[in-house]
């Protein structure tokens, strides 16, 4: 360590030139992302100050492409990962860092399956990881993927907004297979069970439901309306279609610009969860098919600082485990004659 004089009596413990390089970068990282949403320039940017070289031990600004389709699409997040790509960008496969235990899709891995995973992408502690989705769906799995970051702990994660727009823009792209990236160490992280909501939570909830001293939480259903209604289909064959007794349905598109594909801007989120009658003074629940639109909308309300973040929940395994563990008698999928 070295000492710089101050005045005539003080001295300040300064650190060695190592670390001064790696706190300037960590605070230049963060001053070029400094929302969690972060537009295609934005990035275009950092990338160019920060990028995942393997080399520089420095933090890096990493693209992570998060490329998901729904199970009756006949398009996968791989091949669109291969079509097309921000350059250097890793890709997070939502289908297979899950609790593999469970028989319900997308359920979080345990925090040493999320730290082996990071560990094979080659993403550092360290490291700013943005997260995107596919030019052909705008925000759709990304927010998934970057809540998943947050729920183990790593501190430096953004969405961008979005990989359409990075498209449309004329921003950098290739294409091809998958290249290799060189493993590192990644700590296994503490997991925030405050973040995640089970089945035996949200089922007291929707039993508590009209209840005279229910704590009044509300559950946002981030499916389509029909689904929700029981009215369409669900994508998994065999599953009902209904919804939660006391739910919202909160179809995710309500916070994308139809165009774009883009969230909103905070000042119309609101008025979008006002709409619904959402409160922000009580806990919120979000909720979808199987956990991955759901933190579309647990990001469009942090994005619009609606509801306190300590109270605001991801049903993991949403409908799919819903429809599949509640009995028949208990009477807890509701549909719409």
């Amino acid at each position: 360590m070295a000492f710089a004089a101050v005045g005539r009596t003080t001295r300040v413990r300064l650190p060695h030139w190592g670390a001064m390089r790696t706190i300037q970068a960590s605070m230049a990282s963060r001053r070029n992302l400094s929302s969690y949403l972060v537009t295609p320039k934005e990035l275009h940017e950092a990338l160019k100050k920060n990028p995942p070289s393997p080399i520089s031990p420095d933090p890096r600004v990493i693209p992570l492409c998060a490329a998901w389709f729904l199970p009756n699409d006949e398009r996968s997040g791989i091949q669109s990962f291969r079509e097309q790509r921000i350059p250097k960008a890793r890709f997070f496969n939502l289908d297979k860092c899950i609790d593999k235990r469970s028989p319900y899709p997308h359920m979080l891995p345990d925090a040493k399956g999320f730290a082996a995973a990071m560990s094979e992408l080659g993403i550092r502690k360290e490291d700013t990881v943005v997260v995107y989705d596919t030019k052909e769906l705008g925000i759709f799995s990304a927010p998934r993927v970057g809540w998943t970051l947050k729920v183990f702990g790593h501190q430096n994660v953004h969405v961008l907004n979005n990989f359409k727009l990075w498209v449309e823009e004329g921003l950098p792209t290739e294409s091809g297979e998958l290249y290799s990236v060189e493993c590192c160490p990644y700590p296994i992280p503490n997991f925030d069970a405050g973040k995640v909501a089970s089945f035996d939570e949200v089922k007291e909830v929707a039993l508590d439901y009209n209840k005279e001293g229910a704590e009044g939480v509300q559950i946002l259903d981030a499916r389509s309306n029909g689904r929700f209604l029981g009215k369409d289909p669900e994508p998994r064959e065999g599953l009902s279609s209904g919804h939660m007794p006391g739910s919202v349905s909160m179809p995710f598109s309500l916070v994308l610009d139809p165009e774009t594909k883009a969230y909103l801007a905070p000042e119309k989120l609101k008025m979008v969860f006002e709409e619904k009658g959402v409160d922000p003074n009580k806990p919120i629940i979000s909720s979808c098919g199987t956990g991955v639109t759901a933190c579309v909308i647990e990001t469009g309300l942090d994005v619009a600082r609606y509801g306190s973040p300590e109270r605001r929940r991801v049903y993991d395994g949403s409908w799919t485990e819903w429809a599949q563990r509640v009995r028949p008698s208990d009477n807890l999928i509701w549909k719409t004659e």
